[in-house]
């Protein structure tokens, strides 16, 4: 358990969580400041009764819901981060470039360059989106420099908050992100209490215990989930070197069941509200099979079922898609033989990186359907109570624990690493 009084005393430590806490507030400023021309009343009341938006506002670290110069979160870069972990699996030389320090620098600047244009995009496509589902939050519409106006002050936006998230990852005490993204829910739980005890009456009764059900089991489940793991016995051999005999030591080699911590889950909110979005450019659209299309793709994602469905796929996806991505078994397999180390019963080598798959992919399987069911356990809430704040406070909960504990476990090993040093 982290000390308080021995992260005060570590002074890195202590500055970095100094520098992120005001890096927080500074989003949380920006979260506040609205844009011109828009009934922030309307707007609140919309989200709070419509689903699709609540998740969107999650995503976007509780900046939507105030049409602040921020509203688009992170959603862009995430996007633009996809698109580019997709494209090296494809194409050779991009996984190449993945592989070393200076080619993983050049792909985050392209990655940062990608989420301009994406930013405008998806903001485009929520003004459109708003002035069709929600016509009383721009009064009488939106005229063409306004809306251009509104689509650069976003963009700027996302890119400000873009860099943010990344001067808060350098200092190592979590993803920066993910930690926006935190923020923004843990300052919405205060209004969300608030309206929970306003609306209360004894007909809510099971809703709410059911929801607290669900709060429980998602955060046991969360928290057992990320600290499971499997040792892989490790021996390393005996080795001469110079007149002193080294080696010789038997350790083990931990595999986590969740290596992906939340990032399945913000992935798959990303693309599971993405054909929503870009359905709306279609629907007046003057070829009647587009339009037609664009109709079917907005019915299809306002079927629960499907939804649940489709979320479910792609946290599961995510989860091994991720997984690749940051634990490769061929590097693990290289470094294990060039330090001497091998898996008893397991030839170094190819032998070694067929072993380590296989264990993954089974103990990923269990992490990877968990993970799935916890994310929509909500859902299934909904449906039973019909209360909407289910899906969001689940999801929000599921976020909010993973952060919590990757954050933790970044603190402790930097105040690990710097006890050795001492």
């Amino acid at each position: 358990m982290i000390s308080f009084m021995h992260i005060w005393r570590t002074t890195e430590v202590r500055n970095s969580i100094l520098f992120v806490l005001a890096m927080i507030v500074i989003f949380r400023i920006a979260a506040h400041i609205p844009l011109p021309g828009v009934n922030t009343e309307a707007l609140v009341a919309f989200f709070q009764a419509n689903q699709f938006f609540g998740l969107l506002n999650i995503f976007s670290g509780g900046t939507l819901e105030n049409f602040s110069i921020v509203a688009l979160g992170v959603a862009p870069y995430i996007t633009a981060s996809i698109i580019f972990q997709l494209l090296g699996m494809i194409i050779p030389s991009l996984e190449e470039l993945q592989k070393e320090e200076q080619g993983r620098q050049r792909i985050n600047q392209w990655t940062r360059l990608l989420t301009v244009p994406l930013a405008a995009f998806q903001a485009y496509g929520m003004l459109l989106l708003l002035e069709q589902k929600a016509p009383t939050v721009f009064g009488n519409g939106m005229s063409a420099f306004q809306m251009i106006v509104t689509i650069l002050s976003l963009t700027v936006g996302t890119i400000f908050i873009m860099w943010l998230g990344e001067l808060i990852s350098e200092k190592h005490v979590g993803n920066g992100m993910s930690l926006m993204i935190f923020s923004g829910i843990i300052a919405g739980l205060p209004a969300f209490f608030q309206r929970t005890i306003a609306v209360y009456d004894r007909s809510q009764l099971i809703t709410l215990c059911l929801f607290g059900v669900s709060i429980i089991l998602t955060v046991a489940g969360v928290v057992v989930m990320h600290e499971a793991q499997r040792n892989i016995p490790v021996q390393y051999a005996r080795q001469i070197r110079g007149s002193r005999l080294a080696g010789g030591v038997s350790t083990h080699l931990p595999l986590r069941v969740n290596m992906a911590g939340v990032i399945p889950i913000i992935f798959a909110i990303s693309i599971i509200l993405f054909p929503t979005v870009f359905a709306q450019f279609f629907l007046d659209a003057r070829t009647e099979w587009v339009r037609q299309i664009a109709v079917s793709t907005l019915g299809l994602f306002n079927n629960q079922l499907f939804y649940g469905v489709a979320y479910f796929v792609l946290v599961f996806a995510f989860t091994y898609f991720y997984t690749a991505i940051v634990f490769q078994p061929e590097r693990v397999a290289e470094n294990m033989q060039l330090q001497g180390g091998f898996i008893p019963g397991i030839r170094p080598g190819k032998p070694t990186v067929e072993y380590l798959v296989y264990v993954v992919n089974r103990i990923l399987l269990i992490g990877a359907v968990f993970l799935s069911l916890i994310a929509v356990l909500p859902l299934v809430a909904q449906q039973i109570t019909g209360n909407a704040s289910l899906v969001i406070g689940g999801t929000s909960l599921l976020i909010v624990v993973n952060v919590v504990i990757e954050s933790v476990k970044q603190i402790e090993s930097q105040l690990t690493m710097r006890e050795y040093e001492v």
